[in-house]
């Protein structure tokens, strides 16, 4: 089971925003909900409070009351700026109980591309290890896929408690629960706790235990310090995917074991995830450039430029697209015409890539959010042709 976050990097507030020293540890407590005045996103917290204060009171206040609340703390051009600069949220949570909503925001619960980007690795390397002729084990697909909900959860979790300090500078960022002081670090603590221990659950769920053990603890530096390399190398996305596409050897672990692990075709199958990462998350990055500057924060969005970023990632998506092939061919799917639905689909996700590359606008964000989401899309071409592949395989 792949571990992973599903963020990039984080980014300033504003250009009036006074920027706050990126000193950060895990055993710093913040203040809990009372302490508004330590925290510089207030409007949020006023919500978050005030929907937990109001559910353990059994009297919780309609839309309009708490519109008018925040519209009696900011004037309406302070109001339109928080909530149009922050995260959208794309799923609809109002189903879970008020008092837990932070901690469903925390898990990134309302925005479930993460978990998807995390469990596509997983679900291809299952159907390349499947037996030539036969389909992907389902019951080890849906572990897989629950997993990849926990993990990606429990990174989002690690990554907010890195950067709470950077988030709360940011227009994209500072309404998340720990960088406006909605939840506490102590809150945060027990809930990754709890967010590991799920894991634990499903990790010990899958065939060839040991070896899933073994493998899956193997990730848990990337896990822990991924979120820091923002700080410290230009190209933090290829350490995300190092870390988000464990699961391509994962997959192949479960089914076969470490013993039998055919690299030939497990190694050009991370590769193309990891060179897939810095595609999309490369994209994504350009949200937060000019922010990442005030912060002193590094990303490949930086690193390649306005100028150089579409040239690299054209020359990045060759080799996700020549890497999905090797992996393929080596896996005993022979010559295109042997398996035309492989060869043919992984081109197919190799021209999405092209598409999101050349149809980006670098300094448009509702653009860079709609290509970064299409990225699901990639992912499940991908795995079809795998599928379809084994199945059209001679054995």
């Amino acid at each position: 089971m792949s571990m992973s976050a599903a963020s990039s990097v984080c980014l300033g507030r504003s250009k009036s925003t006074t920027l706050i020293s990126p000193r950060l540890i895990y055993t710093q407590s913040y203040p809990r909900y009372s302490d508004e005045k330590k925290h510089t996103s207030n409007n949020i917290k006023d919500r978050y409070q005030g929907d937990v204060e109001s559910h353990s009171s059994n009297d919780l206040h309609s839309l309009q009351d708490d519109t008018q609340k925040v519209s009696s703390i900011s004037t309406p051009e302070e109001e339109d700026q928080t909530i149009s600069k922050s995260e959208p949220s794309i799923h609809n949570i109002s189903y879970i109980p008020k008092s837990l909503q932070p901690y469903a925001h925390l898990a990134r619960l309302d925005k479930p591309i993460g978990t998807f980007l995390l469990l596509h690795p997983c679900l291809w390397s299952t159907a390349l290890a499947a037996s030539l002729g036969t389909l992907p084990d389902i019951k080890l697909c849906t572990l897989f896929g629950i997993g990849s909900f926990i993990m990606r959860g429990a990174g989002c979790t690690i990554n907010d408690m890195w950067d709470s300090q950077y988030d709360r500078n940011v227009e994209r960022t500072k309404s998340r629960p720990l960088a406006s002081g909605v939840l506490s670090y102590n809150q945060a603590w027990m809930f990754l706790g709890l967010q590991l221990s799920a894991g634990l659950g499903v990790l010990v769920s899958l065939p060839n235990v040991q070896d899933c053990v073994v493998w899956g603890v193997a990730s848990l530096p990337l896990v822990a310090t991924y979120p820091l390399m923002k700080r410290y190398t230009n190209y933090p996305q290829l350490v995300l995917g190092l870390t988000f596409n464990w699961g391509a050897i994962m997959g192949w672990v479960a089914v076969h074991g470490t013993t039998n692990i055919d690299w030939n075709v497990v190694g050009p199958l991370y590769a193309s995830g990891v060179l897939w990462t810095l595609i999309y998350d490369t994209l994504y990055a350009h949200q937060d450039k000019s922010d990442d500057k005030k912060l002193g924060l590094k990303s490949t969005a930086l690193t390649f430029g306005e100028e150089g970023t579409k040239p690299i990632l054209t020359g990045l998506t060759a080799l996700a697209w020549g890497s999905w092939m090797l992996a393929g061919y080596n896996n005993g799917y022979g010559e295109i015409l042997d398996a035309p639905y492989y060869y043919v689909g992984v081109s197919t996700a190799a021209s999405h890539l092209l598409w999101q590359i050349y149809t980006a606008d670098l300094n448009n964000t509702k653009n860079l959010a709609e290509r970064f989401r299409s990225n699901n899309m990639v992912g499940w071409i991908v795995f079809v042709s795998c599928v379809a592949g084994n199945m059209m395989a001679v054995g």
